[in-house]
């Protein structure tokens, strides 16, 4: 080797930076290794506690017997009349041997189902720890299966189906429980217990049953389409049901013919030809006893999910015993409406509907349809669903409830109904397109107003309020907007159930008193035990609302007597009605006046009942309702229908105003509310509700107070002046603006004034009567009286000639008269004119009014003790 080589080595084993790196580079393995060590630790300490969880979980699980896997117990529904209307479970269940079940229907529900089936002992390890890593990452709930058809039949014999009741421990119960299975059977036993128990949709229950049912012929002869709907069916059976939702139906089956195409299970070509059969090919008519079910299938639809909610227990296998409230009479009622032409001309089959009744007072479920011309068992039920919104029918709930409940405020209380948008500019209009201006809560209601309604609730009540108002009477706010909870918009929109319509409701028919909406009052287990479903009254708003939101839709209800009312039976309702957007008219090319849904809820002193009407695909053609045709009016028509039959026999009384609230009369347009004046015509007067303690006391002057007498009404005779004076107090209007006047009449002889005295020049003797009234609003008071006496005037004696006049001299001349004479004078007859100048006249003070102008104007003096005034007049 060169010493130049050696003096590279020895450069490269001195170099300090060539270290550094080298042992960095060792210091990193070290660092991988210790945490691919601490992930190996970590797997293992995993494994091991998961392992022992497992094992105690497992060693809590149930006994699995041929009972739980080859049979079940039916349920008996009861009517309010205690009679048996229903039973599910058993009796609808046909049993086939594994023979029986062709190759093509094994293969169909093991590719859809389970394509492991073949290969597992019982469970899905992948299938697990994702259902364990989904445990952790959900806080404890099981988002993810991976269960085998073996965990499948399991949980069908032992377990629930709810998946509130799929935890971690009922996960590793039900592997524990396959895996003992998968020894004691075969795969050949398993599937076909499996296929035997499955839920086909409504009241069947298993693949054999569901052959006969839907194709009318034995399983064995099944064919490549009809096996497939079956497998994909058990995944949901409702939703796929092919007489209710073919086009589902349809995906799901070619879904399942496709995962056959890729297993090997069958060729490309026959899944093709399979897809291309119209999904309805070879379905047979519906059975008599499946047409009987159809008529309550709504109410058992709800049954059947409340019983599960509430108690855990599967109706289909537990044998139960079910009350429920059902009323079998208005639930045939409610579905030959639905279903007939005789009540309700409906434009065509495929318009829906939705009816609720409730009893006002319980909260009973009485009737359900959740549906029109719908075929199969277990149906889609519009009557629970929230998936079309309310339109005003919510304004009682969101907007006018909670302003009386909270705000206190009167049936009066004034509103605008004026150009106005929402506080983020989004403007808004009425249903008319034009503006009324000032109104009452109870006209804007009425009248269902959208602008004064809105502002209202934006402006006026308190969100808070509003939301606890609406949840106080079983609504969700969470459903009524995007973001969750009650916006603008909900004033006079929102998003509820039908059924939750007409138990929210039937609060104000009952008081204020709310009962959350059951069809079951309770359940009666195998073994005896009494389970009560019945919930709470609770007091969901005051007295005071409940009456005076039901005053105001009396009037509703009034309007659309012709459609709604019933001779003798007190009732209230709301219409409501839903808009398609300028945006979707114009798309979807919608006549300007269509909409998408209408409903009317109404209630009596008995029932509260909900109705809805629209298109499930409500953008095609025709399918909108509209006033030309009619099709806005059904849901009153079909309400009418129906109401008038539940309350024949019916004690239908009135609502009885409580002690809350107090009915006053109000003059029309005042703002803040007062109460007529003594001229307010009766055209102006409108009867109103205010809360007790909140009633106006301020009385009108629009058309003139309630005028009185005037006071301290005196009048004195002054002798040396030989005149009248008249004095009297200022009279005071309650309205500032306006002045007051008096007319004065001495003897009959009427002037006006506008100051307190007045002076009478020259009276007459005797006796002079006085009256004084106030003059304002173009309205004369009542007039204060008084009197005083004049003396008659001392006449002078004339004066005796005694001087002797000399004897005339027949013969001299006689002196011209000079009318000196007092003889001549007396003699002399009396002169008409003269006496019309005598000051003594009182109509001569009359003559010349504008002579006292000035008098009148001067302060009054003080009250004469002496003054001869009539008492009576006063105060």
């Amino acid at each position: 080797m060169s010493d130049n080589n050696m003096s590279r080595i020895k450069n490269k084993q001195n170099n300090p930076q060539r270290k550094n790196k080298k042992d960095k580079g060792k210091k990193k393995k070290s660092w991988i290794k210790r945490i691919f060590l601490a992930f190996i630790g970590l797997f293992l300490l995993i494994l091991v506690a998961g392992g022992s969880l497992f094992a105690y979980y497992a060693s809590s699980a149930p006994e699995l017997t041929d009972e739980n896997l080859l049979g079940s117990f039916s349920t008996d529904l009861v009517d309010s009349q205690g009679e048996v209307f229903y039973t599910l479970g058993g009796q609808n269940r046909d049993f086939a041997e594994a023979n029986d079940y062709p190759e093509v229907m094994k293969d169909a529900m093991t590719a859809i189902e389970d394509q492991n089936f073949y290969k597992h002992f019982g469970i899905d390890p992948i299938g697990i720890g994702r259902a364990a890593l989904g445990y952790v990452t959900n806080l404890g709930k099981i988002s993810g299966g991976g269960s085998t058809i073996t965990q499948q039949l399991i949980k069908l014999s032992v377990f629930s189906t709810e998946r509130s009741d799929q935890t971690l421990k009922r996960k590793a119960q039900e592997a524990w429980l396959a895996i003992k299975l998968e020894r004691q059977l075969s795969k050949e036993q398993i599937l076909t217990l499996y296929m035997n128990k499955i839920n086909m949709s409504g009241n069947v229950y298993g693949i054999a049953t569901a052959s006969e049912e839907y194709y009318g012929k034995p399983v064995e002869e099944l064919e490549l389409q009809e096996a497939a709907l079956f497998a994909g069916m058990a995944q949901a059976p409702n939703r796929y049901n092919p007489y209710v939702n073919p086009e589902e139906a349809t995906n799901r089956r070619n879904t399942v013919l496709n995962v056959m195409r890729d297993n090997g299970d069958i060729t490309a070509e026959e899944a093709e030809k399979a897809k291309a059969i119209p999904i309805e090919e070879g379905l047979v008519n519906r059975s008599d006893s499946s047409l009987n079910s159809q008529m309550f299938d709504s109410y058992l639809v709800k049954v059947l999910e409340e019983v599960e909610e509430k108690t855990g227990l599967n109706p289909a296998t537990a044998g139960l015993t079910i009350q429920t409230n059902i009323d079998m009479d208005a639930q045939q009622a409610a579905f030959d409406i639905a279903n007939s032409e005789e009540y309700v001309n409906f434009p065509d089959d495929e318009l829906q509907t939705a009816i609720s009744l409730v009893d006002a007072n319980t909260g009973q479920v009485k009737a359900l349809v959740g549906g029109r011309k719908q075929e199969g068992q277990l149906l889609t039920n519009r009557a629970t669903s929230t998936d079309r919104p309310t339109g005003s029918t919510i304004k009682p709930l969101t907007t006018y409830g909670p302003a009386i409940e909270y705000n206190k405020f009167s049936t009066y209380h004034q509103l605008v109904d004026e150009k106005w948008s929402y506080p983020d500019g989004t403007p808004l209009r009425n249903y008319d397109g034009k503006y009324v201006g000032q109104l009452s809560l109870r006209e804007a209601l009425v009248d269902s107003r959208n602008i004064p309604t809105a502002r209202l609730f934006a402006e006026e009540v308190d969100r808070a309020d509003a939301t606890e108002f609406v949840e106080n009477v079983g609504l969700d706010t969470n459903l009524m907007s995007k973001e969750g909870g009650l916006v603008n918009s909900n004033a006079i929109s929102g998003t509820a159930s039908p059924l939750q319509m007409a138990s929210a409701y039937s609060a104000f028919s009952n008081g204020g008193n709310y009962t959350e909406p059951y069809t079951v009052s309770k359940v009666i287990t195998q073994d005896g035990q009494e389970i009560d479903l019945t919930p709470k009254t609770n007091q969901a708003m005051s007295d005071y609302t409940a009456y005076m939101i039901t005053d105001m839709l009396k009037d509703v209800a009034a309007n659309y007597s012709s459609s709604v009312g019933i001779p003798g039976v007190p009732q209230a309702g709301k219409t409501g009605t839903t808009n398609y957007t300028p945006e979707q008219i114009q798309e979807h090319n919608l006549p300007s006046d269509a909409v998408p849904d209408s409903w009317y809820v109404g209630y009596t002193s008995n029932y509260s009942l909900s109705v809805w009407t629209g298109y499930d695909k409500k953008y095609e053609d025709g399918h909108w309702l509209s006033n030309k045709d009619g099709t806005r009016q059904l849901p009153r028509d079909i309400y009418q229908a129906l109401m008038s039959k539940v309350s024949e026999g019916l004690d239908n009384s009135d609502w009885t105003k409580p002690a809350s609230v107090s009915e006053v009369r109000v003059e029309a347009g005042s703002n803040p509310a007062k109460l007529p004046g003594p001229n307010t015509p009766e055209s102006e007067i409108v009867t109103e509700l205010f809360v007790a303690g909140t009633e106006p006391s301020e009385v009108s002057t629009s058309y003139g107070e309630d005028l009185t007498a005037p006071t301290g009404l005196s009048a004195q005779y002054d002798e040396d002046s030989n005149e009248i004076n008249i004095n009297w107090n200022e009279y005071t209007l309650q309205d500032e603006d306006e002045k007051a006047t008096y007319v004065l009449s001495v003897n009959g002889k009427e002037v006006s004034v506008e100051g307190t005295e007045y002076t009478v020049a020259d009276p007459d003797s005797g006796t002079v009567q006085i009256t004084l009234s106030v003059q304002a609003y173009g309205n004369t008071g009542p007039a204060a009286t008084t009197s005083v006496t004049v003396p008659e005037p001392v006449e002078e004696e004339p004066e005796e000639n005694t001087e002797e006049e000399p004897e005339a001299n027949p013969e001299e001349p006689v002196e011209e008269d000079t009318g000196e004479n007092d003889e001549d004078v007396e003699d002399k007859p009396d002169d008409p004119e003269e006496d019309s100048n005598d000051p003594n006249n009182p109509e001569d003070t009359e003559d010349n009014p504008s002579d006292e102008s000035d008098d009148n104007s001067s302060t009054p003096p003080a009250d004469n003790p002496g003054t001869n005034t009539n008492p009576e007049t006063e105060e």
